[in-house]
């Protein structure tokens, strides 16, 4: 339960030596001034239990311990360390110059207590304490992605099916003894025999060992309390990720691998560079520079499809009409464009970059004019084709026109100079989304593209703050959730820093924001 333990609170004498010691331009002095840190209480105090339970640390000490790791990118023992010699620590933290501290493991278990709920309710309190302040406006909102690399090691395909394998019979272990005990003294026999073999063979044998042990585990019974038994949860997700490795295995081609056990949620792919990991996307206001939404996605993740699921975040809670959005050149997605434009939906303006268009002698698709509900296209000689279907990636309709049609068109060089030997003339592509493109490259010519793109990089920036200062590229822990608690409290530090430099030279920031 919530404690609040008198001890720890300043006295006078600390008060008069934090006076002295720590400067009032002091980032800490300005960060605890302000803040209004009690605003953070009713959020917390959800998270704890009225009267059971012995009395805890204060839970807004504790979540001043975490903006302190973040703000210097500090590990927890290396936190309460510093907060152990630090006056300005000691006077932003509100306890004693020689008052206890916590241990280090308290503090990993008030993130297990908030959870991502906790987290997100903290960065979005931290908002709305900007809204509330006039600094955040919804004209425009700056998005981008970068890579966050998960702290794993990758190992090969013998490492990782040997590694599942062996997770697996500690997880299955509880539940079915004696067949686990069995399978340690089959395993041993099998890593002898094939202690010779090349890895290749080694790696099918293991496989097929693999699929072996999960046809009995497949039938292993639950327990009658099952939905409660943490046991029986780990179980099931083990087993889960072992088919799933299995699957990749059998199939070379399969997308989606996984790369570690440790961190099944990680993904390979490529930013710029390719990596392991995640991808961190966020939402920064223009005019004030707030982060207002931040998304964790596997490294391998939809970045087009989560700009509608940051939008739709950032504005329910805070019930506000943003104006307009800018995207990097991930944002030219059809799905995204016509959902963002929707007058039903968010109905915002998009400013994204739109690719180059491929030049051809040949008559453009813009040229064909499709009545979908016909299903029939007309090409600029006035000859119509029915002959459609969805197109592989099923973003629209692919019609074709008869060899013998395009041969008697008068305007065959400007379309098909050359008829193949097949019996189809002209393909043409009528995408679902041509609207929306359509709309983007017009976009894209106007003056008022040209200024809000001379404000993208303010994003791009904000992520290298949030990557480069407090810890946002390598975050010490393991798995999604875990990783975006850790990216929200990243985002939460560097927000604070931006508001306090806005409420405490209010004139001059407020002047240069009015200015956009």
């Amino acid at each position: 339960m919530i404690g609040d333990p008198v001890y720890l609170h300043p006295t006078d004498y600390d008060r008069s030596v934090y006076r002295a010691v720590v400067p009032p331009s002091h980032r800490l002095r300005t960060l605890l001034e302000v803040i209004p840190w009690e605003e953070f209480n009713d959020i917390l105090a959800a998270y704890y239990s009225p009267d059971q339970g012995r009395p805890s640390e204060p839970p807004v000490m504790m979540l001043k311990f975490e903006v302190l790791r973040w703000f210097f990118n500090l590990s927890d023992p290396g936190v309460i360390e510093r907060a152990t010699t630090d006056l300005a620590f000691r006077h932003f933290l509100q306890i004693r110059i020689s008052g206890p501290l916590p241990h280090p493991t308290s503090l990993c278990r008030f993130r297990a207590r908030l959870g991502v709920e906790g987290f997100r309710e903290i960065f979005s309190r931290v908002v709305r304490i900007a809204r509330e302040h006039g600094v955040v406006k919804d004209r425009l909102r700056l998005k981008d992605a970068t890579h966050v690399l998960a702290n794993i090691h990758v190992p090969s395909a013998l490492e990782l099916v040997g590694r599942v394998r062996d997770k697996l019979l500690v997880a299955t272990e509880p539940f079915a003894h004696e067949m686990v005990a069995g399978e340690r003294v089959n395993l041993e026999m099998l890593r002898e025999s094939t202690r010779n073999l090349n890895p290749t063979e080694r790696l099918l044998t293991r496989v097929a060992h693999l699929r072996d042990l999960l046809t009995w585990i497949d039938e292993v019974p639950a327990p009658d309390d099952a939905e409660e038994n943490r046991a029986w949860q780990t179980f099931c997700a083990c087993r889960d990720l072992a088919h799933k490795i299995l699957r990749e295995q059998e199939d070379p081609r399969a997308g989606d691998r996984t790369r570690s056990t440790t961190d099944p949620d990680a993904r390979r792919a490529k930013h710029g560079e390719w990596f392991d990991g995640y991808l961190m996307d966020i939402l920064v206001d223009a005019d004030s520079e707030i982060i207002t939404q931040i998304n964790v996605l596997p490294g391998n993740g939809d970045e087009a499809a989560d700009t509608v699921w940051l939008v739709q975040q950032e504005e329910a809670p805070h019930d506000n009409d943003i104006a307009a959005v800018s995207i990097d050149g991930a944002g030219f997605n059809g799905a995204m464009l016509h959902t963002l434009h929707d007058p039903s939906g968010p109905e915002l303006e998009v400013f994204v970059p739109p690719p180059p268009e491929k030049k051809s002698a040949r008559f453009p698709s813009a040229d064909f004019i499709e009545d979908r509900d016909a299903g029939v296209v007309t090409c600029p000689a006035g000859q119509t084709s029915s002959s459609c279907k969805r197109d592989r990636r099923d973003h629209g309709m692919t019609y074709a026109f008869k060899k013998s049609t395009c041969a008697a068109c008068p305007l065959q060089s400007q379309c098909v100079p050359e008829l193949g030997k097949k019996s189809v003339g002209r393909w043409v592509s009528k995408n679902d989304y041509e609207s929306d493109y359509s709309r983007a490259r017009q976009k894209a010519t106007t003056p008022e593209y040209q200024a809000v793109r001379r404000e993208h990089m303010k994003v791009e920036r904000k992520l290298g703050e949030v990557m480069n200062c407090h810890g946002g590229r390598r975050p010490r822990c393991r798995g999604q959730p875990k990783v975006l608690c850790a990216e929200y409290m990243a985002a939460t530090v560097t927000n604070f820093k931006r508001l306090v430099r806005l409420l405490s030279a209010p004139s001059a920031e407020m002047s240069l924001a009015s200015t956009h």
